[in-house]
Parts: structure tokens; C-alpha cells; sequence
């Protein structure tokens, strides 16, 4: 009878030390888990970041630091994560400039199909254009024409080369039929700075950045890229009103880690993205941002993968058409 208590007891006890491996192997290795931001505080990418990161940290039980690393159109960021150890501890929250540098950049250290796995998406939204106060009409379609009228003399910032608000610029010239004159900012806050002080005329912007400024009244909302009206921006047409219905554009964030970590692994962080996104209070931020998050069936990091492989050559079109030639990342 003891010895078969005994054994009872050692095979219990085996079975749970089973399971206490596989649940600390399914965990990033740290204590901390560092969510890479590749753009400047206070950006859009940043903010989702920050609501993101608090609540996986919940499921986690780790803490979630965002780290921003800004410079070279995302890649320093992207490099960061690439050559991070493949333990789930270092994690990157980026947008279509990861999909875009290869098209745009001689010098990555890093195979963008290659050195990622995808974690899982997060949320999506339409562009919107905002103005400067000072360019002349009384609403957007008079901006627009405006807009036809000055062609490349017409300047647009953007939030780097191969970010959303770049490619949504180029893209509005390709149906308009001229090339913009385009100027680089590291990242939309600042650009949005100068927008304000009416040192240049216009961006195409996540509307989680845009959104305060269109709302407060102190830039203008010319269009926005979504099929319908947001209820956020009633006053703001889509492109589709504006007669550019080609001029469609949505911008997605998503999470990946170093290639080679662990599948276990990759599955706890899914997990802990998904119940981040199933948060009512976090839903309602994202909506209040103007952005929301992709449906359940779709945050599987098999998901993430199919769109991240059909987005890939669609970017690389459209920065081909843009006429910019490969060069090195500063």
C-alpha cells in the first residue's frame, strides 16, 4: 500500500513538473518583455503601443516595456528585433514601412521575409488628409481642387520614407497624375507641429494622430480613405466623394518577434495580444481613436502571415511607381 501510495505520488508529482516546464518554456525568458516602437512618443503607432502593452502585461505577468527607436524609415527598430534573441523578449509593433524597406533601402542587415514571425494583428484603420488652416476654400472640395491646381508645388509631409502616410501621398499624386513634393519627419508628430504653424500644407495620417486636431478645429479634414464616413469625422468626405475613389488605403499594426522563437512561445504572446483586444475599455479607446481592432477569426498569427505575404509585393508597386530609388538608411 505505500508503495503504490508512493508511486501515486512521484507520478502526480512528475506530471506536474511537466506542466510547470511547458508553462515557463510558453513564456517570453525575461522578466520584462520590450515592445519596440519604431516612431517617436506620442504617434499614433506609439498609442496603440502603450494600450496594447499595459493589458498584455496583465495576461503575461510581465511587465511590458515600450522601447522607441526611431530612424531609417523603421529599420533601426526592425533590425533591433531581427537580431534579438528568439525568446519572445523583445517584440515589434510596426505598420507597412516594415513591408516597404526592402523596396526602399541597399543597406537592411535583415531578410524581411525571413527574419520575422508573425505574433498577431492588431488594429486597422482608414488615412485621413489634414491641412493647414491657411490653404484657401471653404471645404474639401475646394481644398481638393486647390490641391489639382498647385500639383507638385503643393508639398506633403510625411512621417518617414516607406510609412503609411508616405505611400498614401504617392498614392493620391499616381490618380491625380503628378508626383507630390514630399518632406520627411521623423514621424507624424512632428510633421503635424509644422502643419499647425502652417510651414507646410499636408499630410495623410493614421486618424488615431489626426483625429484631436480635425476635431478641435485647428487643422483642416480634407478626406478620409475609408468606404464610408466615420462617425468620429461626419464632416470629412471619403475619397470616393471627392471623385479619387483609387485613392484607398488602410493602414494595419502588427506584432512579430525574432524568427526561430519558439511556437509555444509565439502562442502565449497571441494569447496575451488577443485578450488585450477583447478588453471593452480598449475597444472603446481604439474607437475613440478611430481605429479598430481586427476581427477574432482573424488575430491568429496564421492570419498575420497571409496578409503580411499578399501586402508585401502591393507596397512594393507602389514604391516603385513613386520613382524613389533604393538608397541607404540613415
Amino acid at each position: 500500500m505505500i508503495h503504490r501510495l508512493l508511486r501515486s505520488v512521484l507520478t502526480g508529482l512528475g506530471f506536474l513538473l511537466v506542466a510547470l516546464a511547458t508553462h515557463v518554456h510558453a513564456q517570453p525568458s525575461a522578466r520584462t518583455v520590450t515592445l519596440v516602437v519604431p516612431y517617436a512618443a506620442g504617434g499614433g503607432t506609439d498609442t496603440v503601443a502603450r494600450l496594447i502593452g499595459e493589458r498584455m502585461s496583465r495576461t503575461l505577468g510581465q511587465a511590458v516595456i515600450i522601447e522607441n527607436v526611431v530612424g531609417g524609415g523603421s529599420t533601426l527598430a526592425n533590425d533591433r528585433v531581427a537580431r534579438s534573441a528568439p525568446d519572445g523578449s523583445t517584440v515589434l509593433i510596426n505598420h507597412v514601412a516594415l513591408l516597404a524597406a526592402p523596396s526602399l533601402f541597399t543597406n537592411l542587415r535583415y531578410d524581411t521575409n525571413t527574419a520575422f514571425e508573425p505574433v498577431g494583428l492588431v488594429n486597422y484603420a482608414p488615412m485621413v488628409l489634414i491641412g493647414r488652416k491657411s490653404i484657401p476654400g471653404a471645404g474639401p472640395k475646394d481644398f481638393v481642387a486647390w490641391i489639382k491646381a498647385q500639383r507638385d508645388k503643393a508639398n506633403f509631409a510625411h512621417g518617414g520614407i516607406g510609412t503609411n502616410s508616405h505611400l498614401c501621398a504617392v498614392m493620391m499624386g499616381n490618380v491625380l497624375g503628378f508626383k507630390p513634393t514630399i518632406v520627411a519627419y521623423r514621424g507624424s508628430a512632428p510633421a503635424i507641429t509644422d502643419l499647425l504653424a502652417g510651414q507646410i500644407d499636408l499630410l495623410w495620417d493614421q486618424v488615431t494622430n489626426a483625429l484631436p486636431q480635425i476635431q478641435a478645429g485647428t487643422l483642416y479634414g480634407i478626406a478620409i480613405t475609408s468606404s464610408e464616413r466615420l462617425d468620429q469625422l461626419k464632416d470629412v468626405p471619403t475619397t470616393a466623394e471627392l471623385g479619387m475613389p483609387e485613392v484607398s488605403y488602410s493602414m494595419w499594426h502588427g506584432l512579430y518577434v525574432a524568427s526561430g522563437t519558439p511556437r509555444e512561445t509565439i502562442g502565449a504572446l497571441n494569447a496575451a495580444l488577443r485578450a488585450a483586444l477583447s478588453d471593452p475599455g480598449l475597444r472603446e479607446k481604439l474607437k475613440e481613436l478611430g481605429t479598430l481592432p481586427f476581427p477574432d477569426s482573424e488575430l491568429t498569427p496564421e492570419a498575420h502571415a497571409r496578409l503580411f505575404a499578399t501586402d508585401l509585393p502591393r507596397v512594393a508597386k507602389l514604391v516603385e511607381s513613386s520613382g524613389i530609388k533604393a538608397s541607404e538608411a540613415k
